[in-house]
């Protein structure tokens, strides 16, 4: 059974939520201030945090931020309905996904699920092949690592799905609502800045190409494409 910790200061919200994740055969934990959110996340007990932006003590994002200093545990965000720039900010601190608050809750069990199902470590390749090298970066999937020029790149679980959708179609166009589906398990909406925030977020990590060339070009109106060098 899935543990989930729900960090958020308001109890009458969270008790609803528990019930409703209980009901769905997941178990439940919560904290109700940041330092106890970020005490609990440490721990290593749960396998995804739903982490709420305005909490005492600290802040979600000051909790994402000290947490993923040392922890790539599964976080989805819940931020304020119409603050754009939270759901910006919490993905480019590390958030895997976000949701503005209030939530469906079954928008939200289906949320942690496809995260769940993106963290999990397959037993193999879907078609076989347990690596997949280009240039100068190789993906295992086996372990679902990364290696730039022989170093570990340290991914959170989401921004791994959508290099490895890129990857696998490496040389060719990848349509940002084909990337979502594959890399999010999701269809794309409208004014959904995800995916645009996850590829920034490799485009950091993973740096230029040995040549000096950007490793995922934007093709405007269309979605993405890995270069293949």
């Amino acid at each position: 059974m899935n543990r989930i910790l729900l960090a958020d200061d308001d109890a009458e919200l969270t008790n609803m939520l528990g019930e409703y994740l209980g009901g769905e055969g997941l178990a439940v934990d919560t904290a109700h201030d940041g330092e106890a959110a970020l005490a609990k996340a440490r721990s290593g007990a749960f396998d995804l945090m739903v982490l709420d932006v305005m909490m005492p003590k600290k802040n979600g994002f000051d909790v994402l931020r000290e947490l993923r200093a040392h922890s790539l545990l599964p976080v989805l965000m819940l931020t304020a309905r119409d603050e754009d720039v939270d759901s910006i900010i919490g993905l480019e601190l590390g958030a895997d996904d976000y949701l503005p608050k209030p939530c469906n809750p079954r928008v939200l069990v289906a949320r942690i699920r496809a995260i769940l199902r993106r963290a999990a470590t397959p037993a193999a390749d879907v078609d076989g092949s347990a690596v997949l090298v280009l240039a100068d970066l190789e993906l295992h999937a086996g372990t679902r690592q990364v290696h730039r020029a022989g170093q570990p790149v340290v991914l959170t679980s989401t921004e791994y799905s959508v290099l490895e959708a890129l990857l696998r179609a490496a040389g060719h166009v990848v349509s940002k609502a084909e990337l979502s589906e594959r890399a999010l398990g999701r269809k794309l909406t409208r004014y959904d800045r995800s995916l645009d925030m996850h590829v920034s977020s490799l485009r950091r990590k993973l740096g230029a190409l040995p040549g000096g060339g950007e490793r995922i070009q934007t093709v405007r109106g269309v979605g993405y494409q890995y270069v293949r060098a």
